[in-house]
């Protein structure tokens, strides 16, 4: 059976393009073309927090995919019509592969999807082993790190990203996916602090983490080591996590990989994916 999906999740779109089930999409989200540039002709329908249920119906689905969080009025209404709904909540990377599994099997691509989980693992390994190898021939410690998910409130990036952080060489420092203070920042003094707000591509602002009084002494910040990564490669939990992985090795290792990354001066920088 043919499929007609509306997808208000990127890392929904994200792996359904990687399965190769591109035309079993009929509709996306606004956000949707950021992470996969094959959808730019396809519908936008709003998001899991805001959209019209008619104009996702018009397009007949058979099935809509979000993701946790959402606003549970939206979702309500939608459900108020005759179609099904797959909410996705990946904490781990491992769930990021279960969710592949899953959709690979919704839409009959099993082997495909194997193949997917199997050219992650296999591209993670290198970034891992790369790694290593950068540590070793720098003789540096490994860096401590603080990834941020949001400013207001103060949010930790969510727990597959401190997978990624381990996997490209660093430690997390803070409690990951939780709500936490300026004060519990400061104490955890991290050596780096990476910022990918949700829903704002390149926008996080640096200039707010240097503006914090309470840090104005960790190493971070006195070595000027705060990072913007374009939040949809850390938070579009499917195969976009691996140019994110690539993406922290060369922020944490700047000598020893190719392409070295280069950190925020503490001027504000704004732009658009």
């Amino acid at each position: 059976m043919k499929h007609r999906i509306v997808s208000l999740a990127p890392s929904a779109t994200s792996i359904l393009v990687a399965l190769g089930a591109r035309r079993e999409l009929v509709g996306v989200s606004k956000w949707c073309v950021d992470v996969s540039p094959e959808v730019t002709e396809l519908p936008r329908v709003g998001d899991c927090w805001a959209l019209d249920p008619e104009s996702v119906m018009s397009l007949r689905p058979t099935l809509v995919i979000g993701s946790v969080p959402y606003k549970q009025e939206t979702v309500a209404k939608l459900l108020e019509h005759p179609v099904a709904f797959l909410a996705m909540n990946p904490r781990s990377l491992a769930d990021v592969e279960s969710d592949i599994h899953l959709l690979g099997g919704i839409v009959g691509r099993a082997e495909a999807a194997r193949k997917v989980v199997a050219q992650m693992r296999a591209e993670f390994q290198a970034v891992r082993v790369a790694a290593r190898r950068a540590r070793s021939s720098a003789k540096i410690k490994v860096p401590r790190v603080y990834c941020e998910a949001w400013p207001h409130p103060r949010i930790v990036s969510p727990p597959w990203v401190a997978e990624l952080v381990e996997i490209a060489g660093g430690e997390m420092v803070v409690p990951a996916g939780k709500r936490i203070s300026d004060e519990d920042v400061a104490a955890a003094k991290p050596d780096a602090i990476v910022l990918a707000w949700a829903a704002v591509g390149e926008k996080s602002d640096p200039q707010q983490t240097y503006d914090v009084a309470a840090w104005s002494e960790i190493p971070a910040l006195r070595d000027r080591r705060v990072y913007i990564v374009p939040d949809e490669l850390l938070n579009t939990p499917g195969p976009p996590l691996v140019d994110g992985a690539r993406e922290l090795l060369r922020l944490f290792y700047p000598k020893s990989v190719d392409a070295p990354a280069k950190a925020s001066s503490g001027a504000k920088r704004r732009s658009r994916q």
